[in-house]
C-alpha cells in the first residue's frame, strides 16, 4: 500500500506570547486559580519545556507533529497542556487517553475524551497517579 502523501495542516490554535502567569491569574475561581498554578508547575518540571499560551486559552508545553496514519495531514500540536476551562480543567495529555487504563482507573473523579482527561479540582483526583500520567505521556 502507497504510504499518503504529508501535508502540513494550519489549525487555528497556535502558541502566542502572551503571559501564562497573567492569563492564570485573570481566572476569577480561586481553586481553579490554586489549580492552574499547580498544574502548571507538575507539567513545567515533568516536561523540562517553558509553557506557552496557545490561542489565549491553553497552556501548552512543548510542540510535537502529529500525522493522521489515515489521511497523511500533519498538525503542529502541543506535547502536553491545560486549559482551565469554566466546566472543569482540561488537561491534553495524550493522543489515546485510553492507554494509560489501568492509572486512570485509579486517579479518582474525573471524564475522558479522545486525547483529554476532564477534572473538575485537583483535590478529586491522586496527584501522584496524575504526575504518572503526565510523565507516561511525555515519554512516548
Amino acid at each position: 500500500m502507497a504510504e499518503k502523501k504529508s501535508k502540513l495542516v494550519e489549525i487555528k490554535t497556535k502558541p502566542t506570547t502572551e503571559s501564562v502567569e497573567d492569563f492564570i491569574n485573570a481566572i476569577t475561581d480561586e481553586q481553579k486559580r490554586k489549580d492552574s498554578f499547580l498544574l502548571l508547575d507538575m507539567m513545567k518540571k515533568a516536561s523540562g519545556e517553558e509553557p506557552l499560551l496557545w490561542s489565549n486559552s491553553i497552556i501548552g508545553f512543548g510542540i510535537k507533529r502529529y500525522k493522521s496514519p489515515t489521511t497523511g495531514r500533519e498538525v503542529d500540536w502541543l506535547r502536553i497542556g491545560f486549559s482551565p476551562r469554566k466546566a472543569n480543567l482540561s488537561l491534553y495529555i495524550s493522543v489515546g487517553i485510553h492507554e494509560h487504563a489501568d492509572a486512570l482507573a485509579k486517579l479518582g473523579k474525573h471524564k475522558t475524551g479522545v486525547g483529554c482527561l476532564y477534572i473538575n479540582k485537583l483535590e478529586d483526583v491522586d496527584q501522584t497517579i496524575l504526575k504518572g500520567i503526565i510523565e507516561a505521556s511525555l515519554a512516548k
